[in-house]
């Protein structure tokens, strides 16, 4: 409840009250609405002959569509589109609310108008103000998150209650006018780019930082409809999530929509053509590997795991680079991270061919040696499980005369030291399992790692013994010379 009073005390709103026009299309922007000039915007062929409507200075209740002859749309539209640029002050529900309804309705008309086809009939004019119109609704100052206004130290965002924009009742439709304007069979892409242009997208990348999980998830589908439809856009969107990724590692280590903007490119590489372009290879290594680094992985890291796989399924040598960033990342101390690796180098193994397995198999498995002992059961058992798999057995058994060395001590260490009964039982049944791969194999690493355990009590042996031969010449040394360093006041 604390969060939310500090939200609110500390949102920038962007209102105007029922009798105030709005002056400008958001923030940011630099378009001024000039009611003077409205009547003077360029007529396309279609409604040279439709005068456009005078300013509205308040909302006001219109005809529906249907109430209206053919001719007369043109101008009914812009006058619906007038009604909804008159913004409101949501915290207060009791204020405002007649023109808040009519408001509300007349965004529905609007959406039922461009779905229902008619919207083929709306001039270039029409679809410049509707866009300007949901450009002023939906571009806004997002509210800081709750460690911005406090000053304390961020707490974990999947703890953390999100923050519900209280003007979602004519957001929503605002931004299902959009999709449907978007989307629709009837817009030509090739007007539609002068409004839905690079500086719009930016802005709506802005607003997948919204805490609001209703917002993104609309920003989430009209960003991958706009990259559908709209192929002159599609390098400048790349590079404009890559921008957020990297603010992301780099400097901030928070924001709301990364998983959003990950599933839109896991659409995206689905649909890459082979053989992989270099851009999109220097995309998976700078960017989707170091994704790994940043504490919040788990929000994300579904999207993001399913990103990778992609990548290695479309190129398979790609295995190697991907196998080889995440033990550049892999996590020291942070079991729940740990286990997340874990399960992704599962699906990553499962697509990788036996050439690149044998290039990173030995600090594969050294690592996974590491995973195997550590004292989180469920780390221990999750590094077991990777025996569960045929794929990943099948290239264990290929290459067991160099894993089973490097793997074996640390089966022999479960066995004989782990507290948990689990991690025991499955231990043991995966030494049975290499048993049966090579018996030979196994007896030798066997008797290579009795040699070296004795060797090794053996070198303790003589360190203890040395450290008690010291410890006799010291206590003989102070008894013969003691009274030098006897203290007298």
């Amino acid at each position: 409840m604390f969060k939310k009073i500090m939200k609110g005390g500390h949102r920038k709103p962007s209102k105007s009250e029922a009798n105030e026009p709005p002056t400008t299309y958001g923030p940011g922007s630099n378009v001024v609405v000039s009611h003077a000039s409205r009547g003077a915007l360029v007529q396309s062929p279609l409604t040279a002959s439709t005068p456009q409507p005078p300013p509205m200075t308040s909302v006001e209740p219109l005809p529906l569509f249907r109430d209206v002859p053919v001719s007369e749309r043109q101008a009914l539209f812009l006058r619906k589109v007038q009604n909804c640029c008159f913004l409101f002050d949501f915290t207060d529900t009791v204020k405002n609310a007649r023109e808040k309804e009519i408001k509300r309705q007349t965004l529905l008309e609007l959406v039922d108008f461009i779905q229902s086809g008619a919207s083929k009939i709306i001039s270039e004019s029409c679809q410049e103000e509707m866009v300007k119109m949901v450009s002023l609704n939906i571009f806004r100052c997002l509210p800081p998150g709750s460690h911005e206004n406090t000053g304390q130290e961020p707490a974990d965002p999947e703890e953390e209650e999100p923050y519900l924009e209280p003007s979602w009742p004519h957001l929503q439709l605002v931004y299902e006018l959009l999709l449907r304007y978007v989307v629709s069979t009837d817009t030509d892409t090739k007007v539609a780019k002068r409004y839905i242009h690079h500086s719009f997208v930016l802005k709506l990348l802005d607003l997948f930082d919204s805490e609001d999980p209703r917002e993104r998830e609309y920003l989430k589908t009209i960003l991958h409809r706009i990259y559908g439809k709209f192929m002159v856009h599609r390098p400048f969107i790349r590079k404009a999530i890559n921008n957020i990724f990297y603010r992301f590692i780099y400097e901030m280590e928070r924001h709301s929509g990364i998983g959003e903007l990950l599933e839109i490119l896991g659409s995206i590489i689905n649909g890459f053509a082979l053989p992989m372009k270099e851009e999109h290879k220097l995309f998976l290594i700078r960017v989707l590997i170091p994704l790994h680094k940043p504490k919040p992985i788990a929000i994300y890291h579904q999207q993001l795991s399913y990103c990778i796989v992609q990548f290695v399924e479309k190129d398979y040598k790609l295995a190697d680079t991907v196998i080889r960033g995440l033990l550049k990342y892999w996590p020291v101390t942070n079991c729940t991270k740990e286990n997340l690796f874990l399960t992704e180098l599962e699906e990553v193994l499962e697509a990788t061919q036996p050439v690149e397995f044998q290039r990173c198999m030995v600090p594969l498995f050294q690592q996974i040696g590491r995973s195997l002992n550590s004292s989180h059961f469920q780390v221990a058992e999750r590094a077991l499980f990777l025996w569960n798999n045929e794929h990943i057995v099948g290239l264990i058994a290929q290459n067991r005369t160099v894993i089973l060395p490097i793997i074996y001590p640390a089966l022999e260490k479960n066995i004989q030291s782990h507290w948990n009964q689990a991690v025991h039982g499955l231990t043991t049944n995966i030494k049975k399992m290499f048993m049966e791969m090579d018996l030979e194999l196994f007896e030798e690493c066997q008797r290579q790692y009795e040699e070296k355990q004795a060797k090794s009590k053996e070198v303790e042996e003589q360190r203890l013994l040395s450290w008690k031969r010291l410890a006799e010449a010291a206590a003989k040394r102070d008894g013969v010379g003691g009274e030098d360093h006897m203290i007298t006041s």
